[in-house]
């Protein structure tokens, strides 16, 4: 399994699909066992939700330095 890209896949429903992101603040590893669609050990998942995590994080943080210096 490719866990970058499964992050990317997350981060990208997480930001599309606000039920989903409810979903995912709510029961983070049945989201992403949904994304992923089999049932990992929880070591694992919880390492594709901390990545998820840290890149929505980066990406909403980007997103409001370029509105403070006027790019978007």
């Amino acid at each position: 399994m490719d866990i970058k890209a499964k992050i990317e896949e997350l981060v990208s429903k997480v930001k599309n699909d606000k039920d989903f992101a409810e979903k995912f603040k709510k029961e983070p590893v049945k989201a992403v066992e949904s994304i992923i669609g089999v049932d990992l050990p929880d070591d694992q998942i919880n390492k594709v939700i901390d990545g998820a995590k840290a890149k929505i994080s980066l990406d909403s943080i980007g997103d409001k330095l370029g509105g403070i210096f006027g790019k978007k």
